[in-house]
């Protein structure tokens, strides 16, 4: 006979014999002694009740809380690693932009890669209307394209894509009158051709976009914004192969907006001003969130 008929004939005797019926000896129910002497005697142990059981059930609850903890604590853990790996290279650039070197040591960082590279350089950081603004203390000179930082250089539409050979091969020198007034002189190559020859007029509408917002940014009560509108006209085809100079001039500012107009010149041998190849003028506004930009255009103390 199994331990389990077993269990339920012994079950069967302990009612039998709690509700006092009398259990004729030659009953196919056994004896509990009989029984008792087959089983094993866990069948016969107690169960557990009042204190055992809420102590086991007290160890199960202290169970499943360690593991909710454990399992909370890892969650946290790999989360917070892989956040720091995905924004690692934005933090990284962040750093970068807020260590940007100073007006002062832009202007000195420039090395010319090569001879043409070089008597361009020589050029404009020797032309009279260069040295004319340098000894003027109210305006304060810097190469802002070589303030960004080299990992965003190759993001950068004039501080990496159009800067090098046969395009502008020589960072623009630029002179700013805080958010007063800029000028920035340039060196157009032949590789920025529309028509063969002429520079494009969208290489030109986006050299005033830059230089009349580097105008007017500081002007603005976080020193940066984003272009509304830009109205662009066109006077002469410019040359490639040619100096430029950009001049620009805040007109208007209202809070969190300021207007600037602006031209483009070729660049003489002299202080005085050149032809006039386009003009333009711009409306620029300051974001919201512009405190958490990093001011790449904000002149720096001289």
């Amino acid at each position: 006979m199994s331990y389990l008929r077993y269990a339920i004939i012994a079950r069967r005797l302990a009612y039998f014999k709690r509700i006092g019926l009398q259990i004729p000896s030659n009953s196919v129910l056994l004896s509990r002694a009989s029984i008792s002497r087959t089983l094993p005697t866990h069948v016969f142990q107690p169960r557990l009740y009042s204190s055992d059981f809420t102590s086991s059930k007290s160890s199960l609850r202290r169970a499943r809380i360690r593991r909710v903890l454990t399992l909370s604590a890892f969650s946290i853990v790999f989360t917070s690693a892989g956040f720091l790996i995905a924004t690692a290279p934005a933090i990284a650039s962040i750093v970068a932009l807020m260590s940007a070197p100073t007006d002062a040591e832009s202007v000195a960082m420039y090395q010319a890669p090569d001879d043409v590279a070089a008597g361009i350089n020589n050029h404009i950081v020797n032309h009279p209307l260069t040295q004319s603004l340098r000894a003027d203390p109210a305006w304060t000179e810097s190469r802002p394209h070589l303030r960004y930082p080299d990992s965003q250089k190759k993001h950068s539409l004039t501080a990496g894509t159009l800067l090098g050979p046969g395009k502008i091969p020589v960072p623009p020198v630029v002179f700013c009158d805080e958010g007063k007034k800029l000028v920035s002189m340039s060196y157009l190559g032949t590789d920025l051709c529309g028509h063969v020859g002429i520079v494009h007029g969208g290489m030109l509408a986006t050299l005033l976009d830059e230089g009349l917002a580097r105008c007017g940014f500081p002007a603005l009560p976080n020193k940066i914004g984003v272009t509304a509108s830009l109205t662009v006209n066109y006077k002469k085809p410019a040359p490639a192969g040619s100096y430029v100079v950009l001049k620009a001039e805040t007109t208007k500012v209202e809070g969190r907006k300021v207007w600037v107009k602006g031209r483009i010149e070729l660049l003489g041998k002299t202080e005085e001003p050149g032809m006039v190849l386009v003009e333009a003028e711009g409306l620029f506004i300051e974001p919201k969130y512009a405190k958490s930009l990093p001011r790449l255009f904000q002149a720096q103390p001289k």
